[in-house]
């Protein structure tokens, strides 16, 4: 039987985000609306063809969110989030969640806080294949010297994101 999920959209101001959760009211996805392919690409990995359902604010992950996105940055630290990855993935993506807001770490620095201080290309990876982003803040994941890299929903966004938090970073 297919895994359900419960869908929601919200509107931020960079853009609409797409949520998703199952019935144990774990976030399975947050991502961007305009990512469709990519995140329904994810699900179908990790979950085998899922049931949508729509909903409003399932178990008010929604409202968080929006919290979140209104300036009460630690209404998102506390959300419960399915680690379906690989052990290694799930390892970093629990790493992030580590992060405060308005913090930085990058990738090798990351690697390193996990006890694979080689595997910042790894941890790079692992990021990219997060599908719950900003719960799970890899946007906080920066490059060396405080670069902004790779961020699947547009460096534009990674830039607002931690802009929003109060981040200091590079270019």
């Amino acid at each position: 039987m297919a895994e359900r999920l419960l869908f929601d959209t919200l509107k931020t101001p960079i853009g609409k985000a797409v949520i998703a959760c199952g019935e144990d009211r774990r976030l399975r996805l947050l991502d961007w609306r305009d990512n469709e392919t990519r995140w329904r690409g994810m699900l179908a990995k990790l979950y085998g063809g899922p049931e949508y359902i729509g909903a409003r604010d399932p178990f008010g992950l929604t409202s968080a969110l929006e919290s979140y996105f209104a300036g009460e940055l630690a209404a998102i630290d506390k959300l419960p989030v399915a680690y379906d990855g690989t052990a290694f993935r799930n390892t970093v993506w629990k790493a992030l969640r580590k992060i405060s807001a308005g913090k930085t770490l990058s990738y090798g620095e990351l690697a390193a806080k996990i006890g694979s201080p080689l595997a910042a290309r790894a941890v790079g990876a692992a990021c990219g294949a997060n599908p719950v982003s900003i719960v799970v803040p890899c946007h906080r994941a920066i490059g060396m010297g405080g670069a902004l890299t790779g961020y699947a929903g547009g460096l534009s966004r990674k830039r607002w994101l931690l802009d929003h938090e109060g981040a200091k970073v590079g270019e």
